[in-house]
């Protein structure tokens, strides 16, 4: 009979897979859209909303420039599609933007990326379920009311879906994404349609509202800036487009070519539906401001702002049942957008895990060959964002894609040492104006990448992307932090080319607390070693205790000597570890090995009764140099109630913790953790 525990698991995940059917999670290129590209493709359900409400602050004359600012960010999307096309089919092996800035800029720069794309991907979380819960809070009141509780739930629901696996998840995605892109470009085209076809005079519900600039006479520095920062408001479409370049080892052979091929497709899409939603809003006059309660001048009564969407909706397709479709695929694939972090993540933590740069927790694949452990820090650290900022989609935004546009920035530096350095060796006329061109193509997008990053730096600091900046900064301490560690504890544990040297003597010692079963096979099983000198010790913490413990060691003529360590401040463990101590104070080739007598208990709650003092005393003598601890099992009857069976093939589940391929260092010993017998 499977534990309350263990089947609630089974339920949530499902069954376990097999190592050897790692292929069952690999994506053909219909699945694989939806399960990278919808970070990308939802981001046309926020990006108009920053891009409008940016404008805003200079007042309803300015969205006029809109659909300029959407030209440019499509500029920047077409440039990065096409640099990343050449990224994919150049590195394959999933590193993404990691391994790129590694190989050809170095371990430093690379780790950079790694930080950068680490905070982006939780930030991708956090904004997609705020902005998510925003939109269907535009048609569902309720939501709008509890707009962290359902984010944080949206996030848990996400968690769940990607912990049974790729392949599952993406079949889960698969069907809302389509849907999200069928809706949204029908909306555009029928609005388009009824305008330049029809010669309908479409009006967004906001046309008619009057609205307040926050500044009025803008200079012309002020208005320049403004514009710098709506065009870096609007360049939150464009994050997602890395996690492809992450995920190619996801996909069905061959690869690269389908994930170049999805890479263009996202790209062609994502321009689509953006361009089309701010046209469509300038057509229809939709307004949408920073702060409505300051900037919409006689607002009706209980007005509340919808999102630019909702708006769209409501003007094209009217209060019907097509106005309720989009509000609630729009929000669903906001939710589904977090799933490209989900799976970018998970890998990009593995592979830095593996380079020791995070524990190697993170390359543990779980039951369902998913990464589980890096699927669960994702999950709680964007829910502890999206608390710490209410779930407010205008404060997430301001921290986000400064990470994003760093390693787009030095991924393409990195990708055009990797042309010169082939360069330099390729004779081949037509490889040679292949690769001239990748080069020229990657040059173009690290300039126009980088001048975005300034950008975004410039305009966002102060407004918050300073916090991200830190994340990163804190990340990147910590993970050379780690990488110091392993590469310590490697260089102790390597063996050196003398001989080990053998100890001249072992003295065993046997803790006694009672004579009871425990202690006598403690001290059988010692005599067993047949070590060079052999006594049990008891500390003397009370006098009576003391005397019968004496008593009846003597009475039942146990040939091991019993020593007595006195305790006047009643502690256990000070008067053991000296005693230990002073055995190999007199020569340190001695060792000296600790019998300690321990109970196996079969509750959870029977630990709390037993084994507390030996537990410390064992831990405090794994510090100690030259000395050995045996623990010396005795069952209680509750242990014989453990269904042994289950628990062996749960043990064998569990992913295996030795060496990998490319980690030849071995493992760290781990502390004894199983409690010992206490008085």
């Amino acid at each position: 009979m499977a534990s309350t525990t263990s089947l609630a698991k089974r339920l949530l995940l499902g069954r376990p897979f097999r190592s050897d059917k790692l292929q069952h999670t690999l994506l053909p290129k219909r699945i694989a859209l939806p399960v990278f590209a919808s970070d990308a493709l939802s981001s046309v359900a926020y990006a108009p909303d920053e891009i409008l409400l940016t404008l805003s602050i200079a007042g309803a004359g300015a969205f006029y420039i809109s659909p300029w600012i959407t030209l440019a960010v499509a500029v920047v999307m077409v440039t990065v599609v096409a640099s990343y096309r050449q990224n994919v089919h150049a590195y394959p092996s999933g590193g993404g933007d990691y391994e790129v800035a590694t190989v050809n800029l170095g371990p430093r720069a690379g780790l950079g990326v790694g930080s950068a794309l680490l905070v982006d991907y939780i930030l991708t979380v956090a904004v997609s379920t705020a902005s998510g819960v925003s939109n269907l809070g535009s048609v569902v009141p309720f939501v709008a009311e509890h707009k962290v509780a359902c984010a944080i739930g949206a996030i848990a629901i996400l968690t769940a879906l990607n912990l049974r696996g790729l392949r599952e998840s993406g079949t889960a995605f698969a069907i809302p994404t389509y849907l999200f892109i069928i809706v949204i470009v029908g909306m555009i085209l029928t609005g388009l349609f009824r305008v330049f076809v029809l010669g309908q005079d479409l009006q967004a519900p906001s046309a008619g509202l009057t609205i307040a600039a926050e500044e009025d006479h803008l200079t012309s520095f002020g208005f320049a800036y403004l514009l710098l920062r709506t065009f870096s408001s609007g360049c939150a479409a464009l994050t997602g487009v890395e996690a492809i370049s992450n995920g190619v080892p996801a996909f069905k052979p061959p690869k690269s070519k389908n994930a170049a091929t999805t890479l263009m497709l996202l790209g062609g899409i994502a321009i689509v539906m953006l361009v089309g939603i701010v046209l469509l809003a300038r057509v229809t006059n939709l307004q949408f401001v920073e702060d409505p309660d300051l900037q919409i001048v006689s607002a009706p009564d209980g007005y509340v702002q919808k999102t630019v969407t909702t708006q769209l909706a409501e003007t094209v397709f009217g209060q019907g049942f097509l106005l309720y479709v989009v509000g609630a695929v729009t929000a669903l694939i906001l939710f589904l957008a977090a799933n490209t972090a989900f799976n970018g993540f998970p890998v990009l933590g593995s592979i830095l895990a593996q380079d020791r740069y995070l524990p190697r927790q993170f390359h543990t694949r779980g039951d369902r060959l998913a990464f589980s452990n890096g699927i669960v820090f994702l999950a709680i650290a964007a829910m502890v964002l999206v608390v710490a900022f209410q779930a407010e989609v205008t404060r997430l935004i301001q921290l986000y894609i400064v990470g994003v546009f760093v390693s787009f920035t030095l991924s393409q530096g990195g990708m055009i040492r990797h042309w010169n350095r082939l360069l330099r060796t390729q004779r081949d006329p037509e490889r040679r104006r292949r690769m001239i061109r990748s080069r020229a193509i990657n040059t173009f997008g690290m300039c126009l990448t980088g001048a975005v990053l300034i950008i975004v730096l410039v305009t966002k600091f102060l407004l918050g992307a300073w916090i991200a900046i830190a994340a990163m900064v804190v990340i990147y301490a910590l993970m050379l932090a780690i990488r110091r560690h392993y590469n310590r504890v490697a260089q102790e544990l390597e063996p050196t080319d003398e001989r080990p040297i053998l100890p001249s003597r072992n003295h065993a010692v046997v803790l006694v607390s009672k004579v009871h079963q425990p202690t006598l096979r403690a001290v059988a099983y010692a005599q067993a070693t047949r070590p060079d000198s052999l006594t049990a010790v008891t500390v003397n913490v009370d006098d009576k205790d003391t005397r019968a413990i004496q008593e009846e060691w003597e009475r039942r003529q146990i040939p091991v000597p019993l020593t007595v360590v006195d305790s006047p401040y009643r502690e256990i463990t000070r008067p053991i570890i000296d005693f230990v101590k002073g055995i190999r104070r007199g020569s340190p080739r001695d060792v000296v090995t600790v019998f300690v007598p321990e109970y196996v208990v079969g509750r959870w709650w029977e630990n709390l009764l037993h084994n507390q003092s030996a537990l410390r005393i064992k831990g405090r003598l794994l510090f100690e140099p030259g000395v050995m601890v045996t623990s010396v099992p005795w069952q209680l009857r509750s242990s014989q109630d453990r269904d042994l069976d289950r628990m062996d093939r749960g043990l064998s589940r569990t992913p295996a913790r030795g060496p990998r391929t490319r980690a030849a260092e071995p493992e760290p010993t781990p502390p004894a953790d199983t409690p010992a017998d206490s008085r």
